[in-house]
């Protein structure tokens, strides 16, 4: 007999399913066999292949250059994210250079010193002949974790989210800091992570910003509209300035062309 629930949607269509239990958030006993020790993420963004290789990339990227990362003691996981031209229509904001942003790349360390292994990595993965490929570099950043939270109908606590296999990310990049977990509330949305952009020589993120990720369990361009007023409203009640906010595809192994730019 089947213990999972039935399905509230068509998970095929990005709907969400009805879990039992207590919400990890809301269990002491969960928290305690464990906490996240995630502080620092290095973000890369990046515009198109200029030659339309996208696919090609995503491809290489994920079968070779982003396996080789979990060499690195300090690095807990990574994440992918790719945009559409359904995902560039729906965009709340885009200001330059995030407006040419079709290509996202994070990497969730455990302390600001697992840069320089991942620094040490990419030479002598390039030394090695190992990176024929090369997207329009945007904006690289490094940001420490500011704050964390997860939609309790998911269950799975905040702690857990960058492992959790969202569909998507509607990603906030903003000048200026002010509470998200109101956007935990929007349907489609399990969660949120905030941080801080932090001065790094890897880094050209300008002073003051913070990202924010929105892990997605429906449609990332139908989540988006949702998201909309709420943003809208955040930005006109709260000192936060929107550099960009843009619903992105998690990256599908072996569909390399499903989401290209």
């Amino acid at each position: 007999m089947s213990v999972i629930p039935p399905a509230v949607g068509n998970l095929a269509n990005g709907g969400a399913r009805s879990l039992s239990g207590t919400p990890s958030d809301d269990a002491p006993e969960i928290l305690a066999t464990g906490r996240t020790d995630i502080t620092t993420l290095f973000v890369s963004m990046s515009g198109r292949h200029p030659d339309g290789h996208d696919a090609d990339y995503l491809a290489w990227h994920t079968l070779d250059h982003r396996p080789e990362q979990q060499r690195l003691p300090e690095l807990r996981t990574s994440l992918r994210l790719v945009s559409t031209p359904a995902c560039r229509a729906a965009r709340a904001a885009a200001v330059r250079p995030y407006d040419g942003v079709d290509h996202v790349m994070t990497y969730f360390f455990a302390s600001l010193g697992g840069l320089d292994g991942f620094n040490d990595l990419s030479v002598a993965l390039r030394s090695a002949g190992r990176t024929p490929f090369v997207l329009p570099a945007l904006q690289r950043g490094v940001f420490t974790v500011a704050s964390t939270a997860a939609a309790p109908r998911v269950k799975a606590g905040a702690d857990v989210l960058p492992f959790w296999p969202a569909v998507g990310v509607y990603l906030l990049v903003e000048q200026g800091s002010a509470p998200a977990t109101r956007l935990v509330d929007v349907p489609g949305v399990g969660g949120v992570w905030s941080a801080d952009a932090t001065p790094n020589p890897l880094s050209t993120v300008e002073a003051g910003a913070r990202i924010t990720y929105c892990f997605l369990d429906d449609n990332p361009v139908d989540t988006a509209e949702r998201l909309r007023p709420v943003l809208e409203q955040r930005w006109a009640a709260t000192a936060v300035s929107p550099l960009l906010a843009a619903p992105f595809h998690s990256v599908v192994p072996y569909a390399w062309d499903r989401y290209v730019p």
